[in-house]
């Protein structure tokens, strides 16, 4: 009985001095002690029938269970308590491992956040030294600059300087050439005003001096300025100057002057060599000083060679070419002549039968054909062009050269089968009359064939 009793006590005592962690941590040992006295009680109670021997016993009894009751209805209560505290306890833990959880992730991120922040710090301590670097290099430039503007206005007003000077020299000597030119312009112009009087001046001396004839009135037409009589013929001098000082068209005046003095050399007793005196510093805008035309020549010499050419002229007078030819050289040389002439007369006269039959072949080639043919031979013959040789007046026609082109003209024509034998065309040349005694040829009917 005092066994269950002790441990009924013992339950008692540490419910009494059982703290907060004690009720937190220590449940399962006191749960052991109540599970004990209740084994304990329940003993006691089944051997209440023997214990009635004592009436204080079993007041004890019941005032020991009365206050286990209670101690058990109190602890049911705290155990309650306790259950909803471990509750809250279990969430605050949850709460706490969600704030740990988070704590580790702002730390982690504050880590990161604190590397980069080092990192922005080092790039901006970077950046404060370059820009304190280009700061420096920037005070450094400015300084240069002001004094390269310094000195680049220094130089700026020596240059001015040197250009004004320059630019002073430069008008003094363009003054002096403009005035230069000037005065060999007014030069020019006074020489080439007075060339006419200064050439008429000049030949009436040489003429003077060497006894040459000079005419001051010409027996035909026209009024040149210089004329000299020399074994019955006269010769022309004529004075040309340019009308300004501009010299690039003055070659094209004198071709054309030499081209009109044709006036004077179709003059009967006119020499055919006339001459164009220039003056001496036209010369050496000239390329060309003679002029060779169809029936004369033209000759353009300065005023200093006058004299030489005009006494190269007289020796003509004290040359009597005709006198001194003997009979047989006159009769050699009208043989020539007379030769020519006929040769001249026969070609013309070939010639003009020739366009006669050309004539006729084409209006009977217009009135025979078809007009469609017609009209393609009309394409044709506008697509057609012939180019005969140039005739150009610095260049002899050789002898040579026409002797080669007529044989191989010859042998070209016996190839196809047309005849050239001179004896046999000239006997039929010779028997075609040079002279016509119908005095209305144009009336009569050309029935003469040359080959037939």
């Amino acid at each position: 009985m005092e066994a269950g009793v002790d441990s009924i006590k013992r339950l008692f005592e540490s419910l009494k001095s059982i703290g907060f962690f004690g009720r937190l941590f220590g449940w399962s040992g006191i749960r052991a002690q109540l599970m004990e006295a209740v084994a304990d009680l329940q003993r006691l109670l089944s051997k209440s029938a023997e214990a009635d021997k004592t009436e204080n016993a079993l007041l004890l009894e019941r005032a020991a269970s009365k206050n286990l009751n209670e101690s058990i209805t109190r602890l049911t209560a705290d155990n309650a308590a306790l259950k909803e505290q471990n509750k809250k306890i279990e969430e605050l833990q949850k709460n706490l491992t969600t704030t740990e959880e988070q704590n580790r992730i702002y730390l982690k991120r504050g880590t990161e956040l604190s590397n980069e922040v080092a990192v922005l710090r080092e790039r901006i301590e970077r950046i404060d030294r370059e820009n304190q670097r280009l700061a420096e290099e920037g005070t450094k430039l400015q300084k240069d600059e002001e004094y390269r503007k310094q000195e680049h206005a220094k130089a700026i007003a020596s240059l001015q300087n040197i250009q004004a000077r320059i630019q002073t020299d430069r008008n003094a000597e363009l003054e002096e050439r403009k005035n230069t030119e000037i005065k060999r312009i007014l030069k020019l112009k006074e020489t080439w005003n007075t060339h006419q009087e200064n050439v008429k001046n000049t030949i009436k001396t040489i003429c003077a001096r060497h006894t040459v004839e000079y005419v001051e009135k010409v027996p035909f037409k026209g009024e040149p300025d210089n004329t000299l009589k020399i074994s019955q013929e006269f010769i022309i001098f004529d004075a040309k100057s340019p009308a300004g000082e501009d010299l690039s068209n003055f070659k094209q005046y004198l071709k054309n002057q030499a081209e009109s003095a044709k006036k004077y050399a179709k003059e009967p007793d006119v020499k055919k060599d006339i001459f164009l005196v220039v003056p001496t510093n036209t010369l050496e805008s000239l390329d060309q000083f003679v002029f060779r035309l169809a029936d004369y020549n033209v000759f353009v010499i300065s005023v200093d060679s006058l004299e030489p050419v005009i006494l190269s002229l007289q020796k003509i007078e004290e040359y009597e070419f005709a006198e001194q030819l003997s009979p047989e050289e006159r009769e050699n040389i009208c043989r020539v002549l007379g030769k020519f002439v006929h040769l001249s007369k026969r070609r013309i006269q070939i010639d003009g039968f020739f366009t006669r039959q050309f004539f006729e072949l084409v209006y009977r080639s217009e009135a025979d054909l078809p007009k469609d043919i017609l009209e393609k031979v009309a394409e044709f013959e506008k697509a057609e062009k012939i180019n005969p040789p140039i005739e150009r007046r610095a260049k002899q026609i050789s002898n040579k050269e026409l002797e080669q082109e007529t044989s191989l003209l010859k042998s070209e024509a016996k190839a196809r089968g047309i005849e050239t034998e001179d004896g046999l065309l000239s006997s039929r040349l010779n028997k075609l009359p040079l002279y016509s005694t119908d005095p209305y040829p144009e009336k009569k009917e050309d029935q003469t064939d040359l080959f037939h």
